[in-house]
């Protein structure tokens, strides 16, 4: 545990010996001493702060235990529960990490308050609605939700209020309750041959599919982003929105809230059904027109509607809709299972202590999203990335900045299946680090790059041969530029630089048009000489002399005593004097020092 002092001067208020402070941080233990000064009506305060390296994880709303335990195992955990919009500013400039269910706003005031500390926010759950996602990125926070543990819960759920509706059981139940019964009354429709329109087809959507397939029915599906071949394989057709609510007998909404989203069914979309349509929402209350919806209840468009969740939360308790005879509503169950609580306490735990631990995470959501076994195979292509536009951008000369940026992928797979936005945003962090007073992350790297107006393009080279390794080498390109190492300018004008992963480490293969192959650890010193005897000895003795240590030394030429590229790996940075001497040996052309 790290230890640091202050002395503060202070003036005493009060004739009391015993003084104590205290901290908001879980990160802060204050001992104070007081000595008196029997000159002066002061004294001194000897503060000694200890600093905790854990991070601390503040959870805002409650979460699973077995989820708690886990975060506890790696950071200081503080349970804040129920804060207004004030205190949870107020705290956050004091923690790496957030975790939220649905009911916290996150806002962008929040990101701001935080002062660049808070690192990742984990969403207990699906929906990330309540969380600024712009102000997120900008501000290189990483939003991390919980995409599968409660995928069955909320399935689950969706049928449930699907059967309830059709037969009627909560207004039965009532009515037998208060001493009624009416069994004409409550007569239900049957399910079997009915058609669901499956309104989102995601995790949820698409076991609420199966499970309605079970039932009897024809399901039909809208998403503009479901792959029609995932749809098929359990029996479902993908069709147009027009097409799903004017078919169909039951709708059940599966889609998330976001602008285009946002009261999608409405007056109009309600016009366009079948009358006597049934409607089932699990997902978010604001797509649906609360008000609209009404008014097909009240025109007997809409038949039934079965309701999880609501525009405003709690509703207000003289709302027409949650009181009308034909809507069945539930407080927003449909992740509340004991096995879907502690799943998702445990996957967004999981994925929080990731973060903060710099792993990458497979269910970020504004970051490149991909799956867990392919971001290990990526694993030393993004070290590489990195590497490569971090040394790309340190041969820019000055003059005009960098604006256009080429990466090349050879590869013998095919453009389905390799997923190269990871890639492109680490380099992209690499270009802009070293010429930022920013920290930039895969987070906001593109957010960052358009910012600064960094164009990146991208193009693909299809090579023949075995698809098991998923990169043959990977270049980048810098146009319209000076290099401070003019080797490093391709034969068409750009700076060039080129990088394979071999026994799993990044290393550079080529610089402008020269072959070079080293390892991408440390530091390097890129040499151009003429080719001839004794140059790997002059420049490791002066390098030897200023006590840096040399981890390898390459030399690609053209030919036998023409030009060629001395690259050398250090542990230390040269001191100027040494790169000085180095420059001055007569068959040393030029030479660079890049930090990677």
């Amino acid at each position: 545990m790290a230890a640091t002092s202050w002395n503060f001067m202070v003036t005493p208020t009060k004739p009391s010996l015993s003084w104590k402070l205290s901290f908001l941080s879980p990160l802060t233990t204050v001992n104070v001493t007081r000595r008196q000064n029997r000159t002066a009506k002061r004294f001194v305060v000897f503060a000694t702060v200890f600093l905790d390296p854990k991070p601390t994880v503040l959870v805002a709303e409650k979460l699973g235990e077995a989820g708690l335990e886990l975060l506890k195992t790696f950071a200081n955990v503080d349970c804040s529960y129920n804060l207004d919009h004030e205190e949870l500013c107020t705290k956050i400039s004091l923690c790496d990490a957030l975790i939220v269910r649905s009911g916290t706003k996150v806002t962008r005031e929040v990101f701001e308050r935080s002062g660049g500390r808070l690192k990742v926010v984990g969403r207990a759950g699906v929906g990330i609605d309540n969380v600024d996602l712009s102000a997120a990125t900008e501000h290189g926070c990483l939003v991390v939700n919980a995409p599968t543990a409660n995928t069955i819960a909320a399935a689950e759920h969706g049928i449930a209020l699907l059967t309830a509706m059709a037969r009627n059981i909560a207004q039965a139940d009532a009515s037998i309750k208060s001493g009624k019964w009416q069994r004409s009354k409550y007569v239900g429709v049957s399910l079997v041959g009915k058609t669901l329109a499956v309104m989102g087809f995601g995790k949820v959507g698409s076991e609420v599919a199966r499970r309605a397939k079970g039932l009897g029915m024809h399901v039909i599906a809208h998403d503009p982003y479901a792959p029609a071949d995932r749809a098929r394989a359990i029996g479902v057709d993908l069709v147009s929105f027009e097409e799903a609510i004017s078919t169909a007998d039951f709708i059940s909404l599966h889609m998330p809230l976001t602008p285009a989203t946002s009261k999608m069914f409405n007056d109009d979309s309600f016009s366009q059904m079948k009358k006597g349509v049934r409607i089932v929402n699990v997902a978010r209350g604001g797509v649906i027109d609360e008000e609209a919806l009404v008014r097909a209840l009240d025109s007997g468009t809409v038949a039934q509607a079965a309701l999880d969740v609501f525009t405003e939360e709690p509703p207000s308790k003289d709302s027409k809709l949650v009181l009308h005879e034909n809507v069945t509503v539930t407080p927003h169950l449909g992740a509340s299972t004991t096995e879907a609580q502690e799943g998702v306490a445990i996957e967004v735990a999981e994925a929080v202590v990731g973060a903060l631990k710099g792993q990458l995470a497979a269910t970020a959501v504004n970051a490149p999203m991909l799956p867990a076994e392919i971001l290990s195979e990526l694993a030393p292509f993004v070290t590489l990335s990195e590497k490569l536009g971090r040394l790309a951008v340190q041969l820019v000369a000055g003059g005009r900045g960098v604006q256009s940026v080429k990466v090349t992928y050879a590869s013998a797979r095919g453009p389905d299946d390799l997923d190269t936005r990871l890639l492109r945003a680490m380099i992209t962090k690499g270009l802009i680090e070293p010429i930022s007073s920013v920290f930039i992350n895969l987070v906001n790297a593109d957010f960052s790059a358009k910012q600064r107006g960094l164009r990146i393009t991208e193009e693909r080279i299809l090579l023949d041969g075995s698809p098991e390794n998923p990169l043959e080498f990977i270049q980048v390109q810098i146009a319209n530029v000076e290099s401070k190492f003019s080797i490093a300018m391709s034969d068409s004008g750009e700076i060039k630089v080129e990088g394979r992963v071999k026994d799993g480490k990044p290393h550079l293969t080529m610089v402008g048009s020269f072959g070079v192959d080293v390892s991408m650890e440390g530091s390097l010193i890129l040499c151009r000489q003429v080719d001839q005897p004794g140059m790997v000895g002059s420049v490791g003795s002066i390098l030897g002399e200023e006590n840096v240590n040399v981890s390898f030394m390459s030399v690609g030429r053209i030919a036998p005593r023409k030009q060629a590229v001395m690259t050398i790996g250090v542990d230390e940075e040269p001191s100027k004097e040494a790169l000085r001497r180095i420059r001055e040996i007569p068959a040393v052309e030029e030479i660079v020092f890049l930090k990677l």
